[in-house]
């Protein structure tokens, strides 16, 4: 008779469908507070096509001296939409801090309601490359945006640009000709400034 136990195995990934997952997004209490200011709202989850619809409520705190939307509170909606496709595309196991983003304002936001999608156009080992549009309650597109965030596994993150931005850095000193300490941050894996996807 031996005493060896069996290893146990590991648990099997539960897989959520799209309905399982919005349903999650729904009944969150305790959203971002940015998220929250916005007026975020989950619409629609499609994993497969790696999109999500979402809404938002433009306050009227959100104008300018014209009365429109704040353009800094557009780019925050689309940046939302962006990096919430990010996560859906990871199945939730990433999340996508925006590195750089590039916005297009094609016309002024009003106060109300504000329906944004958000898209993953590529899902690379490192990076990801995404899509946001606005539109306004008549369907009219307000805004893109494009964006190409790191994947970070919430502190885990894999070897990305960011790494040396935010995390994974350490200070290097080095003595110039006229014998001053001069100190600076160098990245690990990666080295500084480079590019790598």
């Amino acid at each position: 008779m031996s005493d060896a136990v069996a290893p146990e195995s590991a648990p099997e990934k539960v897989v959520l469908t799209d309905e399982q997952l919005l349903a999650r997004f729904q009944a969150s209490k305790n959203p971002p507070p940015g998220s929250a200011l916005l007026g975020f709202r989950m619409v629609a989850v499609n994993r497969e096509a790696m999109t999500v619809e979402v809404a938002f409520d433009a306050k009227t705190d959100f104008c300018n001296p014209m009365r429109q939307i704040q353009g800094g509170y557009l780019c925050a909606m689309l940046d939302e939409c962006m990096s919430v496709a990010g996560m859906v595309a990871s199945d939730m196991t990433c999340v996508l801090p925006t590195l750089e983003m590039k916005t297009s304002f094609l016309r002024p936001g009003l106060p109300g309601p504000i329906r944004g999608i958000g898209r993953v156009i590529k899902y690379g080992r490192t990076i990801a490359f995404t899509e946001g549009e606005l539109y306004d309650a008549e369907g009219r597109l307000l805004a893109k945006a494009t964006a190409s965030p790191p994947q970070s596994d919430g502190g885990h993150a894999r070897p990305s640009i960011a790494d040396g931005v935010y995390r994974g850095a350490h200070r290097v000193r080095s003595r110039c000709k006229s014998g001053v300490n001069q100190v600076y941050i160098r990245c690990r894996r990666i080295g500084c400034g480079s590019g790598g996807s």
